[in-house]
């Protein structure tokens, strides 16, 4: 468990160091037998302490620790979907946040294959129709697409990735975030995107 909380804690600061996550939009999590530990509300990234992590049993029930991200049930969700994925990380990275506001005809792999190495180091991207952050619409759209695909864009959001440690999933994360900068930069000069905004 010190180990997963160390490499949690770098993480944290080498994606906000990075300009990969700000302020204290961000949250992450990992499984350590039978309980979830998971950033604490209101935490940011870039001052991210091991004590700063809340300590939950499987079902969500809140064991120790501050209080718990709004977005859990996220995480949850993604573990229900395999037991292979043992840590979640979830930002608003620019360009997959950017990508994120974009209208996509393919809902369940949403970012072009530019380069292979998204498809090796995660798979397919799905597109998680908008619901405000934290808020039981969000989660009841993250359930509908949670089995269709590998990882996910939150629709005017942000990322949310899974993988079989925290190591893994932060790999999984930075494939996708270059892959939607690739996208970003080669589909913007080959067409006019149209974008959505937020109308809730």
């Amino acid at each position: 468990m010190e180990n997963n909380l160390k490499t949690a804690v770098w993480i944290a600061h080498s994606l906000f160091e990075r300009g990969k996550a700000t302020g204290s939009s961000a949250n992450m999590s990992f499984k350590e037998k039978d309980h979830i530990y998971i950033t604490g509300s209101g935490t940011c990234f870039g001052t991210l302490k091991e004590e700063d992590f809340s300590v939950l049993a499987l079902d969500g029930t809140w064991v120790s620790g501050p209080k718990p991200s709004k977005e859990f049930p996220l995480h949850r969700m993604m573990y229900e979907k395999s037991e292979e994925i043992q840590a979640v990380i979830h930002t608003h990275s620019f360009y997959a946040t950017l990508w994120s506001c974009m209208e996509h005809e393919n809902k369940t792999d949403c970012i072009p294959e530019y380069t292979p190495y998204l498809k090796m180091k995660l798979g397919t991207v799905g597109l998680v129709p908008y619901g405000k952050p934290g808020s039981e619409a969000l989660f009841a759209a993250f359930e509908k697409c949670v089995a269709k695909s590998d990882g996910f864009l939150l629709a005017n959001h942000g990322p949310v990735v899974g993988g079989k440690n925290l190591l893994d999933a932060f790999y999984c994360l930075e494939e996708l975030e270059e892959s939607a900068r690739l996208a970003c930069k080669i589909e913007g000069s080959q067409r006019q995107p149209v974008f959505r905004k937020i109308t809730e």
